[in-house]
């Protein structure tokens, strides 16, 4: 083409302008949305859980906005400490977003104890638990209402129904024996998280017994991979029996790896008196802390 071909064309040279500015039109616009999204200026994630908020919102180079969508109280963590986070640590992220975290509130709210008295251990440690209360010991006493809840106390006191304590708070709870000296297995928690390894034990009518963390770093993200007495699917103990639990920090393919790995010592299955009455439960209720868990 030459000068002479636009002159006579002179549609064909506004055409190739409109075009060339058009092609200049989009490169600047992907440039500038490629700037705006950050594209390629992803960052890990870091793990907040049990770090003071006020810090991270004093130390954040990365421009994160912290967005509080829940709160609970833990007496052990003290007030203002992050304990979930979303997304979660070691997503890759981009620059001046949004993170959403639950925190320990400064001090406990009111809550109501919930009736308890004739429920089933397994009933009560779901109430408490719902009421934001806690299960601490199972003290059994002679009494032909086995398995059956009496009373419930706090730091020793006497506690009743609509009573209001404070969230978190711990309740002991004293339960009937019955009339035959009947035991209770060891259910099966390995590859479960603190909380709901303890909630299995005492649904079990077992006792929490110490607990070991194994050089663990994140309580929340720890799991349990030992039990004393071992679980062995048929040994029962007496209730109220205290079970150790050992903790260590896991992943979800480290969860899979250490369920799928466990096995059951032979050597430490072995009858006891109580094996004996193993056919004496007659009723759901009565089977309540042995049978329907969730593997």
């Amino acid at each position: 083409m030459n000068k002479d071909f636009f002159k006579q064309h002179p549609l064909v040279k506004h055409l190739l302008y409109m075009l060339v500015i058009s092609v200049i039109i989009v490169f600047l616009a992907f440039m500038l949305i490629k700037a705006i999204a950050r594209q390629g200026k992803e960052y890990e994630l870091p793990d907040y859980l049990d770090k003071p908020l006020a810090e991270l919102k004093e130390d954040n180079p990365l421009h994160f906005t912290y967005v509080v969508i829940d709160s609970v109280y833990d007496a052990e963590k003290g007030g203002g400490i992050v304990i979930q986070q979303d997304p979660k640590p070691g997503t890759m992220v981009k620059t001046h977003r949004k993170i959403y975290v639950t925190v320990t509130t400064y001090a406990p709210a009111d809550v109501v104890l919930p009736e308890l008295s004739n429920m089933t251990v397994r009933s009560a440690v779901s109430a408490l638990e719902a009421a934001g209360l806690r299960c601490g010991r199972l003290k059994f006493v002679d009494s032909p209402y086995r398995n059956m809840i009496l009373e419930a106390t706090c730091k020793g006191k006497l506690v009743y129904a609509g009573e209001k304590m404070d969230q978190g708070a711990s309740v002991d709870l004293t339960v009937g024996i019955g009339d035959k000296p009947v035991g209770t297995r060891v259910p099966f928690v390995i590859g479960q998280a603190p909380a709901k390894a303890r909630r299995g034990i005492l649904s079990a009518s077992l006792n929490v017994g110490v607990e070991h963390w194994d050089e663990v770093t994140n309580r929340n993200s720890a799991v349990c991979y030992r039990l004393y007495p071992d679980y062995t699917g048929v040994t029962r103990y007496p209730l109220g029996t205290s079970v150790e639990m050992w903790f260590c920090d896991a992943t979800e393919a480290d969860v899979e790896r250490i369920i799928s790995n466990f096995k059951v010592d032979s050597t430490q299955i072995f009858k006891t008196p109580y094996d004996e009455y193993e056919d004496y439960y007659t009723t759901e209720e009565d089977m309540d802390f042995d049978e329907g868990w969730d593997w």
